[in-house]
């Protein structure tokens, strides 16, 4: 494991953002589009591999879960996402988010 230290860390921007919609994406077995509010003036567009764990993705709507927010912009499948969902297991494994309660936008620090 490499060490950072605390001034990097800081620069890690993470807020709880709330999912207001999912799309499948269509020639894509993994990503889910998500519009989420961050308390920002317009959602944003998120892309996410987290569409094999859901049968159902739409259950992701109206709840809230943090997302590193100040990531640069990335290209995928000819889509921006404009931030990363923050979660634990994956592969093999099976995946957690971790739902919050704050208000969107909340900085998680």
């Amino acid at each position: 494991m490499e060490h950072i230290s605390i001034d990097d860390f800081k620069k890690v921007e993470i807020r709880v953002g709330e999912i207001m919609s999912v799309e499948r994406i269509e020639g894509s077995d993994k990503l889910l589009k998500l519009k989420v509010n961050f308390g920002e003036e317009n959602p944003r567009q998120v892309l996410s591999g987290i569409a094999p764990y859901f049968e159902d993705p739409t259950v992701l709507v109206g709840k809230r879960y943090p997302f590193v927010t100040n990531l640069a912009p990335r290209m995928m499948m000819g889509l921006e996402s404009q931030a990363m969902i923050m979660a634990t297991g994956g592969g093999e494994e099976p995946l957690y988010l971790f739902e919050s309660n704050a208000p969107a936008g909340s900085v998680i620090r």
